[in-house]
């Protein structure tokens, strides 16, 4: 992704969920996609996709059972 792209999606975030730690970081060797982070904890990832001239971003999140416990 562009960092254009990245710095809006950061900016959509935080006004979104009002937190000013979720930050959007490029991915290493990925051009495609970037990463949500919660200060330094992964959340998930969000790809880019086009389709038919249309862009969208679809935010990806695996939770963990183990993580439904705390």
């Amino acid at each position: 992704m562009k960092p254009d792209e990245i710095k809006k999606l950061d900016g959509y975030f935080k006004r979104k969920f009002q937190n000013q730690s979720l930050h959007v970081k490029p991915r290493p060797r990925k051009d495609d996609s970037c990463e949500v982070y919660l200060d330094d904890e992964f959340l998930g990832v969000i790809y880019r996709d086009e389709d038919e001239g249309e862009l969208s971003y679809n935010f990806s999140m695996a939770i963990l059972d183990i993580d439904l416990d705390e």
